[in-house]
């Protein structure tokens, strides 16, 4: 009876624009009892060969029936119930999970056979006595030795009654010992009647083959038979397949699973949970609230940078026409320290270089806004580095290449924001720029995002990058105790006068003063009670952000853990639903917590500040309801992403 038959199998790996072709046309036959060994050396694609065979990866071409079912086009979903139903894996690095115990790794599989019938599968317990585990199955993993560790990933094999089990190096990180052990356990599942193909470097083990393949350069070069096997008499049911689709009834292990997680993550789960709780708590807290704190809110509105002056050059004019090209005043470079010398109540001033540049690193490019500035920048636009530093005036005199990146730049250039890419070059308009300093966050204003930037020193982008001498505009902030008018005034007679215009001609540069924006602050007031709702929405949003964030960095620490998932059966719905679950329970748990913190802040806001707060039953169910539909909307990205892994790939992720 044929476990296998390939016909014309290949396989080409695609890497951008370079086909990498790796198996270049395989005939075999497997027969239902055999032991074969597969060897060959680094490259030859032995290791290839097996991750098709065990359903793993596709191959590019050709025919490859498992158990009479040609299985060459079939989705990803219903390989996966293949390698479930009918495949035993046993990998190098035994892969095992390190959270579960020995039994609960074993048992693994059953949560996706979509089944619970014990006729079905085998017991686990009987299984780990099988392989000499009797009194190791509560423990973990990492309390057992490697030679332990590989019979747990034995027993997980044998679950599901598999036709044949595919081992991958399966004596690779084990001693002398532990190899004849784990090579007679081996020998012995084969003489039960059991398919056995392995993949191994070691010669000695071939001994123990009744058939041994040569692969070398993608081709089966050698095919040497035993006179020690014997057909297995077992029968072969596996001529038809139906994939079985997604079950309600899986929901119940989802969650079992999920919660395993989390516990096995305590500290990650506690700050996912404090961040919705946070959230929760504040929209509550702000809505019951009012208008209490409208008077702290304007005040710290005010102070975001109302004693600064913007100085931008005008256009002269001569009868109310205005003039020759030409005649368009210009700020120099050499104007930031004539002002500062001969213009009393400034605290700072900045000039401006500004334009489009294309930032290139590691394979990537970006074309964002660059912005060359003055020291006095960092504080005057409360911009000090989030990360390393900012620039020196030594560096702005000797034009240095330093730049300090905005977080969409960071994002896009190296791929995520978390990244630290202090002291790393990029390319700025084909310049070597090194990264000094990361800025602070801004957000977005309006349509434009504040954090898509570089920050270099004036001289730099002036003479360096965009080849200009003159500036395109200036910042100047005004000491607390001068008077913004007086200050404004002094700034436009001394340009007009060392640029030698008309004194009357103050259209020639406009200096706008920052406090107009503060007229815009009373029309707010009537609608403050709203601006705190979302306020408070916004932190919620944060929350389910950073439970996004958190996703990401859960699907990049578990991609073994879901390549395995998916190897012993798990289809693309279990991963998907498993991930959003996780985010539906910490932002449920937090939620909870956020509103017994949140009512809690409330009556303390009301006993010590005096003001009339209410905590409202609506309040109570938005909160809540919200707390859980951020878990299912920013779940969804990172499970998705885990859901699409593919299995193969996600094996082999350090």
């Amino acid at each position: 009876m044929k476990v296998i038959e390939l016909k014309g199998l290949k396989k080409t790996y695609h890497l951008e624009k370079i086909d990498v072709p790796v198996l270049h046309g395989i005939d075999l036959e497997i027969n239902q009892g055999e032991f074969v060994a597969i060897m060959g050396h680094s490259g030859s694609g032995k290791s290839t060969l097996l991750n098709i065979l065990g359903l793993l990866d596709k191959s590019s071409e050709g025919s490859f029936k498992l158990a009479g079912i040609e299985v060459s086009k079939y989705t990803d979903n219903e390989l996966a119930s293949l390698r479930n139903r009918y495949i035993g894996f046993i990998f190098q690095q035994f892969n095992l999970l390190t959270k579960l115990t020995a039994l609960e790794n074993v048992s693994l599989p059953v949560i996706y056979s979509g089944s619970k019938d014990e006729k079905k599968h085998e017991n686990p317990k009987k299984l780990l006595e099988l392989v000499g585990l009797k009194d190791r199955m509560d423990h973990r993993p990492n309390e057992m030795s490697g030679g332990q560790q590989q019979r747990v990933a034995i027993a997980r094999s044998l679950i599901n009654k598999p036709l044949v089990i595919f081992a991958d190096e399966p004596t690779g990180n084990l001693d002398t010992k532990s190899t004849k052990e784990i090579i007679n356990i081996l020998k012995k599942l084969n003489e039960s009647g059991i398919t056995i193909v392995m993949v191994t470097h070691e010669p000695d083990l071939t001994a123990y083959a009744t058939r041994t393949i040569t692969v070398q350069d993608g081709l089966i070069v050698s095919d040497q038979s035993s006179n020690g096997f014997k057909e297995s008499k077992k029968k072969n049911n596996a001529q038809s397949f139906t994939h079985k689709a997604f079950s309600i009834s899986r929901i119940k292990d989802y969650f079992i699973q999920a919660s395993r997680s989390l516990v096995g993550n305590k500290m990650r789960s506690v700050l996912s949970i404090l961040g919705v709780m946070i959230g929760v708590a504040s929209l509550i807290s702000m809505l019951a609230v009012g208008t209490g704190a409208q008077k702290a809110i304007e005040e710290q509105v005010a102070g975001l940078g109302s004693n600064l002056l913007m100085v931008r050059p005008g256009m002269a004019q001569s009868g109310g026409i205005s003039a020759e090209t030409g005649s368009r005043m210009r700020l120099y470079h050499e104007d930031i320290e004539d002002l500062r010398r001969n213009v009393p109540g400034i605290a700072g001033i900045t000039g401006y270089a500004n334009g489009r540049v294309q930032v290139v690193a590691g394979g990537r490019n970006y074309n964002t806004r660059m912005e060359g500035v003055s020291v006095d920048y960092s504080q005057m636009r409360n911009s000090v580095p989030s990360s390393g530093r900012f620039f020196t005036e030594l560096e702005n005199t000797e034009k240095k290449r330093v730049v300090l990146l905005g977080k969409t730049v960071v994002k896009e250039i190296f791929g995520s924001e978390d990244f630290n890419p202090i002291g790393e070059y990029v390319k700025i308009n084909r310049i070597d720029f090194q990264v000094i300093g990361i800025l602070p966050i801004k957000g977005s204003s309006g349509f434009r995002d504040e954090d898509d930037k570089v920050i270099m020193p004036l001289n730099t982008a002036m003479y360096r990058v965009a080849g200009m001498d003159h500036l395109d505009n200036m910042d100047i902030q005004v000491k607390e105790d001068a008077d913004m008018q007086e200050v404004s005034e002094r700034i436009t007679q001394r340009l007009l006068f060392t640029h030698r215009f008309d004194p009357s001609d103050v259209s020639a540069v406009r200096v706008r003063n920052m406090a107009e924006i503060q007229e815009t602050m009373s029309s707010m007031a009537s609608a403050f009670s709203l601006l705190l709702g979302a306020i408070a929405f916004i932190s919620l949003l944060v929350g389910g952000i950073g439970i996004m964030n958190i996703m990401f960095v859960s699907v990049s620490e578990r991609t073994k853990e879901i390549g395995l998932r998916k190897a012993i059966g798990a289809n693309n719905a279990d991963i998907l639903f498993q991930f959003i679950i996780e985010s539906i329970v910490v932002c449920c748990a937090g939620g909870i917590m956020g509103i017994l913190f949140g009512a809690g802040g409330a009556i303390a806001i009301s006993k010590i500040a005096g003001w009339t707060t209410s905590v409202t039953l609506f309040s109570i169910v938005l909160a809540f309801c919200f707390s859980a539909f951020t878990g299912l909307i920013f779940g969804v990205w990172p499970a998705r992403k885990a859901s699409l892994l593919n299995p193969i790939e996600a094996l082999r992720h350090d």
